[in-house]
């Protein structure tokens, strides 16, 4: 009975890793503080993800809608903007709409996991 109840446990906290993406975020003031560093691309088609910033946390619910914390504790994933592309570990856009959110480079969703 024991081992079962390890078995589902287990299950259930792989699922929620690989469901978990990190929709707040912090904006770290040196690039030694971030979990990871972004780039902001020029236009769309040059980015891995497409985002949007919404007002509050709880509209932050899908991949490419982020919401900025104030505080570090707050967030799932503090960030540091780069000056170049070839510092970055992500390439980001914003964009206007929520509806245009979401990733156009699939193979770096594990950055934000």
């Amino acid at each position: 009975m024991k081992s079962l109840f390890s078995f589902a446990l287990s299950i259930v906290l792989a699922f929620a890793a690989f469901t978990a993406n990190a929709r707040v975020v912090y904006k770290a003031d040196y690039e030694s503080q971030a979990d990871l560093s972004v780039y902001v691309a020029d236009y769309e088609s040059q980015s891995d993800l497409s985002v949007y910033e919404v007002d509050y946390e709880s509209r932050s619910d899908e991949d490419g809608l982020w919401y900025f914390a104030d505080y570090e504790s707050q967030a799932d994933k503090s960030i540091y903007f780069v000056e170049y592309e070839s510092q970055a570990d992500l390439v980001i856009y914003f964009v206007d709409y929520s509806s245009r959110a979401g990733w156009n480079e699939e193979s770096k969703k594990h950055l934000l996991r």
